[in-house]
C-alpha cells in the first residue's frame, strides 16, 4: 500500500470514526509471512504431565467390583504373554490380552464437574479407579470365570497406584535373565531400535519390576527360565499362592487361545502360538553382560553364580505386569 493512499484514507476515516491505519514494519511483515503453525506450535514447550493424586477406597465393597484381582508384574518380552495363556486355561482364571488401563484418564470439563464430585467424595484419581475397575470386571464378567489377571507390562511403573486402588489385589512378580529380555526386545521390532536402544529402554521396565518386587509386601516370585523349564512345577507353585487348586491342563494351553495375538496386546510370535511351553533360550554368559545391564543382571541372581534376593516367601508366597520368544 503506497503512503499517498494510506494518507488518503486516514484523512477519511479520521474525519468520521477517529481510525487510523498504520503500515506495519518491513521486517514484521518479513517475519509474519514466513511464520506458520506449525513452527509456532513447536517453539512451545510442552506442558508436563499431570500427576494425579490417588488413595485407597474409603469403601472398597461399594467402590470395588472386582474380588483379589491378579496382576503380573514385569518388564517387556519376559514371557508375559507365555504366563497368561498357562494361566488363562484354569477354569477359575480369566487372563486376557494386555488392557493397558493405566492409559484410561478421567478429566473435569468444567469447575462445577470438579464440585459436583468433591461433594460425592470423589478425587480425579478415584473416578479413574472406577473405571479401571468397571472395565476389568466387564471382561471378567463376560469369561464367566472367578478371577480376572492382568498383564500390562507398563503396570510395573504404576505398581504402587494398582496397590491402592485394590487393597486385595494378587501380585506375581515375573523376571528373566536381563539380556535376554533386551535381545528379545530388539528383534521384536529391530528396525525401530538398535540393540543399544533397546537395553536401555527395557532396563527402565526392570528397574520399575525390580522397585514394585522391593515395595510390595506380597509378591510371588517367577523366573521365566524356571516356568519354561518345569512348567508343572512353577504353575503349582502359583495356584497355591493364589488359593487354587493346580489343574494340569494348563500345561496345554492351545485350547484357551482365541486368536488375540496382536502386537501392542502382548507376544505375537509363532513360539507362543504353539499351544505349550517351548524351551528358553541359552543364557549369556558374565562377559555378555553389557555394563548397562550389569547391577539390575546381579540384582536378580543371574551373575557369578549368585541365586540373589527372589523376594519369594516360598509356601505362603508375598503381594505385588510383554511377552517373549
Amino acid at each position: 500500500m503506497s503512503m499517498d493512499l494510506l494518507r488518503k484514507m486516514n484523512s477519511a476515516l479520521g474525519a468520521t470514526v477517529g481510525v487510523e491505519l498504520r503500515r506495519a514494519p518491513r521486517k514484521k511483515q518479513a517475519a509474519a509471512a514466513t511464520s506458520t503453525p506449525a513452527a509456532a506450535s513447536s517453539s512451545a514447550k510442552k506442558p508436563a504431565k499431570e500427576k494425579v493424586a490417588f488413595r485407597a477406597p474409603e469403601n472398597p465393597e461399594l467402590d470395588r467390583l472386582l474380588d483379589r484381582p491378579v496382576f503380573v508384574v514385569s518388564p517387556v518380552r519376559s514371557g508375559s504373554t507365555l504366563l497368561r495363556l498357562l494361566l488363562n486355561a484354569h477354569s477359575q482364571l480369566h487372563a486376557p490380552h494386555e488392557l493397558h488401563i493405566r492409559r484410561l484418564e478421567a478429566h473435569f470439563r468444567t469447575k462445577l464437574s470438579e464440585r459436583a464430585m468433591e461433594a460425592c467424595g470423589l478425587q480425579r484419581g478415584d473416578i479413574e479407579h472406577l473405571l479401571w475397575d468397571r472395565v476389568l470386571h466387564r471382561e471378567l464378567a463376560r469369561s464367566g470365570k472367578d478371577f480376572v489377571v492382568e498383564k500390562t507390562p507398563s503396570n510395573a511403573f504404576v505398581w504402587d497406584r494398582i496397590a491402592a486402588c485394590w487393597p486385595d489385589a494378587r501380585f506375581i512378580c515375573l523376571l528373566r535373565h536381563p539380556v535376554s529380555i533386551a535381545e528379545s526386545w530388539h528383534e521384536a521390532d529391530p528396525e525401530k531400535r538398535t540393540a543399544d536402544e533397546a537395553a536401555r529402554d527395557a532396563l527402565r521396565y526392570m528397574n520399575a519390576t525390580e522397585r514394585a518386587r522391593e515395595g510390595l509386601t506380597d509378591v510371588h516370585t517367577v523366573r521365566y527360565e524356571d516356568l519354561t523349564a518345569d512348567p508343572d512345577g512353577e504353575l503349582r507353585s502359583i495356584c497355591a499362592y493364589l488359593g487354587i487348586g493346580y489343574e494340569p491342563s494348563m500345561l496345554e494351553y492351545g485350547d484357551s487361545v482365541k486368536g488375540d495375538f496382536a502386537k501392542g496386546l502382548g507376544d505375537w510370535k509363532d513360539k507362543v502360538r504353539s499351544g505349550s511351553v517351548q524351551s528358553g533360550r541359552t543364557l549369556p554368559t558374565a562377559d555378555e553382560v553389557p555394563e548397562a545391564l550389569r547391577d539390575i543382571t546381579r540384582r536378580w541372581g543371574y551373575l557369578d553364580g549368585d541365586t540373589g534376593d527372589t523376594g519369594d516367601t516360598g509356601d505362603t508366597g508375598e503381594r505385588e505386569g510383554a511377552a517373549a520368544t
